[in-house]
């Protein structure tokens, strides 16, 4: 019976295994090879003056003037990194540069957004000329803004303050990002606007559940560039906060530098600790970075 029972039992068909594609060894040419070379030389070419950097940070003057600035350093030196350290009160610059450049950024983002969606999605009147007029504000050098913003901000009181470079690098940076997000926001497809505002979204609700969502790899660029960005500034710092205690890093090295005329190893210390916060920064963000730069299409 059981034996029947087997037999009249349906034989299930077993699924067909799919084709092996057949594998297609791809060759280099002649172009690629030329253009791995040159990008390998590129990069070589970038990471000597961080090598160098990092050397020198760690000799001693004695091992400096004896072997030159491409050797290796005989014995590790510190007194240099210490000695900068100490000198310039590092961490009260580099919470200055990280306040200033932090404010700035979530600042400037948040205020292009607006505009942006104002200009790119709210479509107000006369919006190429207001994008037009952004760009060339946007153009305008720094050189040409010191004596205006200097008269203004001694009559406002704000004057060696880190706030006033806080407003003026929101400004000049919100600047370029409406420009930029303005483009963006202007190719945003209309049928999710209009599927938003049939199910009774107001503008504040379609720009927070839809907009926000969907450009947020974009803003996480922009707020990136603009943390480097500010991190980097030296001309508006220099001029708007002379008192020791509200300089920024790059001002900070470079008033010692032209104050007390440190030695070789000591300036290269001062430039290793100057440039570390941006390039930790920048390698936590880089896997943001790569996504928000490649974020094609709308999903």
């Amino acid at each position: 019976m059981s034996t029947l029972t087997e037999k009249l039992r349906p034989v299930r068909a077993a699924a067909p295994r799919p084709p092996k594609l057949p594998t297609v060894h791809t060759r280099k040419s002649a172009g690629d090879w030329v253009i791995l070379v040159v990008a390998i030389l590129i990069g070589f070419f970038i990471a000597v003056p961080f090598l160098m950097i990092l050397i020198n940070s760690f000799k001693s003057p004695a091992d400096y003037n004896s072997s030159g600035p491409l050797t290796l350093p005989t014995n590790l030196y510190f007194d240099g990194i210490v000695n900068f350290w100490t000198r310039v009160n590092f961490p009260e610059k580099l919470w200055n540069s990280i306040l200033i450049s932090t404010v700035v950024a979530v600042a400037a983002v948040g205020i292009s957004m607006f505009n942006a969606f104002a200009i790119g999605i709210g479509r107000v009147r006369g919006r190429t000329w207001i994008v037009v007029l952004v760009l060339l504000a946007n153009m305008v050098p720094q050189e040409a803004l010191l004596y205006p913003l200097y008269y203004m901000f001694k009559q406002v009181g704000l004057y060696d303050n880190v706030w006033a470079v806080i407003i003026i690098f929101t400004v000049i940076q919100s600047a370029f990002g409406t420009y930029l997000l303005a483009s963006v926001y202007g190719t945003f497809p209309k049928e999710l606007l209009e599927a938003a505002s049939l199910d009774g979204a107001s503008r504040w609700q379609i720009l927070w559940r839809v907009v926000y969502p969907i450009s947020r790899p974009t803003l996480s660029v922009l707020l990136i560039f603009f943390f480097i960005w500010t991190w980097n500034e030296f001309l508006i710092p220099l001029t708007f906060l002379v008192s020791n205690a509200n300089q920024t890093v790059p001002v900070a090295i470079s008033v010692l530098q032209g104050d007390r005329l440190m030695d070789v190893t000591t300036t290269s210390a001062s430039a290793l600790l100057g440039l570390l916060p941006t390039l930790i920064f920048f390698l936590i963000f880089q896997r943001t970075l790569t996504r928000g730069i490649t974020a094609g299409a709308v999903k």
